[in-house]
């Protein structure tokens, strides 16, 4: 083994070094403060990491990156969810749906689903006073509470979501609480991992560093704490989406049933949408009777899957199938930038009424730019720059939505956008530092552009440098 192999080896070890004990101090998500600066320094040893692969010679760094991906993957395994209690709403909603009951039609704490309670999810008597416990409607607000966060409202998952939700509840053991969700979590990161390598290394250009941007995605730290050990649902989300892409510049109607699966399992993949439209409206280009099939040929069957994965829960359900959405829209500040921290860098220069239409023009800009001088066949390339647009003018504050970037990254290989879920991170760890982090990434994402230029590229003209081997 080489010495760049074994000081690439000696990073990973550090990395699942600090994984371990961060992921697996049994930590609450009430009191996720205290994980910050284990994650920010995990982020720190990945960053290097993923540098020093690149220059390995390709069967080495085939294998680190599958081992090392193996290795840091397991840590989400160790422990019971450790930033987030949304993985408790997902083993309730499986719950109700194997009982026959659509899981849009009732909140965990009314009455009519009391005999599906159990003593897991509704603890009781002194289980209520530890933290991430919710408090149910009763005579005695102590004596019946929930690890299920937002009790009194309908379920916000979208219709494949659930159908997860239902499949992983039909194949968990009597008993067996969080862990069915984070293995589902744990299967769905490893075949992202296996798509991104063997596509990669499929792809002229980038077949010698498939292992380094696959690195950035199978390393990553947010993947074992926010897809695994939280075992959030974006794990499929972001699986399909990675499909999508890679299949959507040669199979246009494949490529837009996958984009609407993923959409129907997350709503947030369908801003990848416009990378499958890349070119559509180049000058010179196609007629105008060509552009308007080949947007067709995506958006219709995005749409008609969507709509069939929506249709068995709308005839099921009584109520809404969009469930808590519009609330949940309201409860993060989308409709007010001034009640939360959305809209965080607009705000440093706009009031903040004007923070959500100068929002929308952006990323208007950003999709018609990908629309009008976008590679047809590389839909990941504007795939990422919307969507990393999308983050940096809407900063959200929730760290497992950014994995979408991190898996865009992968595809495409601009280092800087990596910045933006690690500020996602930092924003979610509720340090007050989410504004400063994610302006650090907005300047990486333009130090990217200002050195491509200075290289005279001759990529597309929103490209910017990628991960090559040294």
């Amino acid at each position: 083994m080489s010495c760049r192999a074994a000081g690439t080896a000696v990073l990973l070890v550090a990395l699942v070094g600090t994984l371990v004990p961060a992921i697996g101090q049994e930590a609450v998500p009430a009191d996720r403060h205290g994980l910050f600066w284990p994650y920010v320094l995990a982020w720190a040893i990945f960053y290097a990491a993923v540098w020093a692969v690149r220059g390995l010679p390709r069967r080495q760094a085939m294998s680190l990156v599958i081992v090392g991906g193996i290795a840091v993957t397991v840590t989400g395994l160790l422990s019971p969810p450790a930033t987030s209690t949304d993985s408790y709403r997902y083993a309730w909603d499986g719950r109700v749906q194997a009982a026959g009951v659509s899981p849009y039609d009732h909140a965990p704490a009314e009455a009519e689903l009391v005999p599906l309670r159990d003593s897991w999810l509704f603890p009781r008597g002194a289980c209520c006073e530890g933290p991430d416990r919710y408090p149910l409607p009763s005579a005695d607000l102590m004596t019946s509470c929930t690890r299920i966060n937002r009790p009194a409202v309908h379920t916000i998952y979208p219709p494949l979501a659930e159908a997860y939700f239902l499949l992983v509840h039909g194949l968990s053991p009597e008993g067996a609480r969080h862990k069915p969700l984070q293995v589902g979590g744990a299967l769905l990161t490893f075949a992202t991992s296996a798509v991104l390598l063997i596509a990669l290394s499929r792809r002229a250009g980038t077949r010698d560093n498939a292992p380094a941007y696959t690195a950035c995605y199978a390393w990553c730290p947010a993947v074992p704490l926010e897809l695994v050990n939280n075992a959030h649902v974006d794990a499929l989300g972001v699986l399909l989406a990675v499909i999508a892409l890679t299949t959507a510049n040669r199979y246009r109607v494949l490529g837009g049933a996958l984009f609407g699966a993923a959409t129907a399992v997350k709503l947030l993949p369908a801003v990848t949408v416009p990378g499958a439209l890349s070119g559509v409206l180049a000058k010179g280009g196609k007629t105008p009777t060509r552009r308007m099939l080949d947007t067709l040929a995506v958006l219709g069957p995005a749409a008609l899957v969507v709509a069939l994965a929506y249709l068995p829960y709308a005839l099921a359900s009584r109520g809404s199938v969009l469930g808590y959405f519009f609330g949940y829209l309201t409860e993060e500040g989308y409709d007010d930038a001034g009640s939360r921290d959305r809209y965080a860098l607009l705000r440093l220069l706009l009031p903040d009424s004007w923070a959500f239409p100068a929002a929308l023009v952006i990323l208007g800009i950003a999709i018609f730019h990908v629309l009008r001088h976008g590679d047809a066949d590389r839909p990941w390339q504007g795939a990422l720059l919307v969507t990393g647009v999308a983050f940096l003018v809407f900063t959200p504050g929730y760290s497992w939505y950014a994995v979408l970037v991190v898996a865009l990254v992968a595809l495409d290989g601009r280092w800087e956008w990596l910045g933006v879920p690690l500020a996602s991170g930092v924003a979610y760890m509720g340090t007050g530092s989410g504004t400063i982090a994610y302006a650090l990434a907005a300047l990486a994402v333009a130090a990217g552009l200002v050195a491509r230029a200075a290289r005279h590229s001759p990529d597309s003209a929103y490209d910017a440098p990628r991960l090559r081997r040294g």
